[in-house]
């Protein structure tokens, strides 16, 4: 969701990138640039992409998505963000939520919903603090000044969806943990029939983290599914700015998605867009 754009972004957040190696791929999006559609296959099949909204592009600035994957193994753990516009600084809220939920997923041997959603609260100390160092406020004009920290006195927020899907040996079963709140969409296809109700139910826009209260507007939703190896899955993931394909429910080639991702129709995204696609 687009809005101000002015954290300083490191060296480190400038440096999004790929690296693969056998059946290890990681995956971590540039807040400052574009990720064409992309594919990797390892246990599980992926694409991804990133796109910042032509406002943004033409100001230089930073977007407000964040999307990192992790694939080791039989193991994918992914996360996707969408800062809120209209709050302080939703890019870092975005990027800083992203990295910790990665992190959290990677070193969290059982998934539940008491655990996200203890975690989502004990990252607004550090969050709060990282967002007051971030960016002075002391040099500005007085009135803009009051306005910014207003806004900061509300904290960062950013709406998000993370999970784990793992395989076990021989790919005979597969088991699914996804947590999410806020709006971005989340979509399956069991077989070739979507089966997204569950989630569509429950992505609200009033929902998000924040970095001063954690969770807001409610608490995580979470879904849990096990399958079996003689099924196939797809679980499709993106923001905002990618709302055409919500009515589209076919397989759509990497070139279409291109196509919306570049938005030359319209003379570039009206908002910035994040997607995964994951196939096992």
């Amino acid at each position: 969701m687009r809005a101000m754009r002015m954290a300083t972004l490191s060296a480190s957040d400038r440096g999004g990138h790929a690296k693969q190696q056998q059946d290890n791929f990681r995956y971590v999006s540039i807040q400052t640039g574009e990720q064409p559609l992309t594919r990797y296959q390892g246990k599980l099949k992926c694409r991804y992409g990133y796109g910042r909204a032509a406002e943004t592009v033409n100001q230089g600035d930073a977007g407000q998505d964040f999307v990192a994957i992790r694939m080791q193994g039989n193991v994918c753990h992914f996360v996707l963000c969408d800062g809120v516009g209209m709050s302080y600084l939703g890019d870092f809220a975005a990027r800083f939520l992203g990295s910790a939920l990665l992190e959290w997923l990677e070193t969290t041997s059982s998934l539940t919903a008491e655990g996200v959603e203890q975690f989502l609260q004990s990252l607004t100390g550090s969050a709060s603090e990282q967002l007051e160092q971030l960016q002075p406020l002391d040099t500005s004009p007085l009135l803009l000044r009051e306005v910014l920290m207003e806004k900061r006195s509300q904290g960062s927020q950013a709406m998000y969806v993370c999970g784990r899907i793992e395989l076990t040996s021989g790919r005979r079963k597969s088991r699914v943990w996804l947590a999410w709140q806020g709006d971005s969409r989340i979509r399956l296809w069991r077989n070739g029939q979507e089966q997204s109700e569950p989630f569509q139910t429950h992505c609200k826009t009033n929902e998000r983290w924040s970095t001063r209260e954690g969770s807001i507007g409610g608490r995580p939703h979470v879904f849990e599914m096990k399958g079996s190896g003689s099924e196939s899955f797809r679980l499709q993931l993106y923001t905002d700015g990618l709302n055409d394909l919500d009515a589209i429910g076919t397989y759509i080639p990497d070139e279409h998605i291109q196509v919306l991702l570049d938005a030359a129709h319209t003379g570039g995204l009206e908002d910035d867009a994040a997607f995964i696609e994951l196939e096992w």
